[in-house]
């Protein structure tokens, strides 16, 4: 009985010390890997997070920009590494069609990453070059293209990027085509589109907002279900005779898969809080980008894995290749 109850403690140490890590955590700086270039949209936002949840937790919370190969650099270096809470992810809507694209992406979202909260969601928003394309409303850009398929021209920041998921949702919704011209990121399409070498996009309302207002833009609708407050006199698709149509680029965390539970609770409920502060909300929102935590990192586990779903039919009807 003795020999049976010491061979029970010893297959019982492994969990004990999982879950006194977890009741200590964290003792030690916390990594937050961003997988793209410091100054975008996700390296914004994590860094945002990052130091109201040192204050929360106590420890450091140090963002790390890895970019490289279109973010699987710093995808699959978190992937890899130990499940204890240490090294996190902040990632985008690339984290799942990354790993749709390319054949060799190295990671599976739902077998190699636990979800801890979506963090925000951010519209996209179609806007024309106004002396390139004289319409001004979506019904009358729908018509003009009506009348010649397959000619009038996009930008996006290339091949599976989100303003080319936009603009094939957007394209089998109005059942009309488009040539798409993917650019090697957002700078120099936003660039053409301004010069007139290209009439229109779809972009992200935080980075387009800027120019419509300056008029040197035409936005002719959002993506999102409801208004943008950034662009209160822009109607969304769906108002405008889409029915349904609702396409917004999300940004969340991520930790490797088995990091134990009660780690991953307690980053949820303090990144949560930190969303749906008054400082947090007001500072986004007039960026255009909505801070919205998952109620749960289950309920965030069920939407990365309807994106996933979403994206895979997607890719197969418009026949979407990686560059």
């Amino acid at each position: 009985m003795k020999r049976f109850l010491a061979i029970v403690s010893l297959c019982l140490l492994p969990f004990c010390g999982i879950a006194q890590d977890a009741a200590n955590y964290p003792n030690r700086p916390i990594r937050l890997i961003v997988p793209v270039a410091a100054g975008g949209n996700v390296d914004i936002v994590a860094r945002s997070i990052a130091e109201p949840l040192s204050k929360a937790l106590g420890q450091q919370v140090i963002v790390e920009n890895r970019p490289g190969a279109s973010s699987l650099l710093g995808t699959n270096l978190v992937a890899k590494a130990p499940a204890d809470g240490y090294t996190l992810l902040a990632h985008s809507t690339t984290f799942v069609t990354a790993s749709i694209l390319v054949k060799n992406a190295g990671y599976d979202p739902m077998k190699d990453f636990a979800p801890i909260t979506l963090t925000c969601q951010i519209p996209m928003v179609l806007v024309v070059n106004p002396e390139k394309v004289k319409v001004r409303t979506l019904k009358e850009f729908i018509a003009l293209a009506q009348t010649q398929p397959n000619s009038m021209a996009y930008a996006s920041s290339g091949n599976g990027s989100t303003g080319h998921i936009a603009a094939e949702l957007f394209s089998d919704a109005a059942k009309v085509s488009y040539l798409h011209v993917p650019y090697k990121g957002n700078a120099q399409s936003m660039v053409d589109l301004l010069g007139g070498q290209i009439p229109f996009m779809f972009d992200q309302v935080s980075t387009s907002a800027k120019y419509v207002k300056d008029g040197k833009l035409v936005a002719l609708g959002v993506t999102s279900k409801t208004r943008s407050p950034i662009l209160p006199d822009v109607p969304t698709l769906d108002e405008s005779g889409l029915k349904g149509f609702n396409d917004s680029t999300f940004n969340g965390i991520f930790a490797p898969a088995g990091t134990p539970p009660a780690i991953i609770n307690k980053l949820h409920a303090e990144i949560s809080k930190i969303l749906t502060s008054q400082e947090i909300q007001k500072r986004f929102i007039a960026l255009g980008i909505e801070m919205a935590p998952s109620p749960t990192p289950a309920a965030f586990g069920q939407y990365i894995q309807s994106q996933i779903n979403a994206y895979q039919d997607l890719v197969r009807k418009a026949n979407i290749k990686a560059d």
